[in-house]
């Protein structure tokens, strides 16, 4: 475990730099990863009363 929390703190938390810009990254990630889940959730809720699902019907 030693090895691991040193390899961590020298990469990514010794600098300032690297450890705001692993932040932000990791935010970019989090962000998009979340946003596609709850966007499938979304459709997996609703799905046949939106208007992609029920275009067809409409359409001539």
């Amino acid at each position: 475990m030693a090895g691991i929390s040193s390899t961590l703190y020298n990469s990514i938390f010794k600098r300032t730099s690297t450890f705001a810009l692993a932040c932000v990254g990791a935010a970019l990630f989090f962000e998009r990863t979340f946003d596609l889940g709850s966007e499938l959730l979304f459709e997996k809720v609703n799905e046949g009363k939106l208007w992609k699902h029920i275009k067809h019907n409409y359409e001539k």
